[in-house]
């Protein structure tokens, strides 16, 4: 049986990540509040996000962007600003 968190992005009970995907506090916080469907949304925006910006995975400064903009999509439910893409009409 797959374990339940109340998922801070989703605002509901959902099921919860398997392991800690993300180093250190944060990703404790992560593992403990953020559902797997909340952590799938992040990781599409994630892609995007590397891919318009052009982002290297090497360069400290685009990790720390890249947790930043996390942190707001994941908790503060700010939506990922990528310039050029409208989001689909629901």
């Amino acid at each position: 049986m797959s374990r339940t968190v109340y998922c801070q992005h989703l605002k509901k009970e959902a099921a919860g990540l398997d392991f800690q995907l993300y180093p250190g506090e944060l990703g404790k916080q992560i593992f403990d509040t953020i559902s797997k469907e909340a952590w799938g949304l992040w990781q599409a925006k994630q892609t995007m996000l590397i891919n318009e910006k052009k982002l290297n995975m090497m360069d400290p400064e685009h990790r720390k962007l890249l947790e930043a903009e996390m942190k707001a999509f994941l908790f503060e439910g700010k939506e990922v600003a990528i310039e050029g893409y409208t989001p689909p009409k629901s």
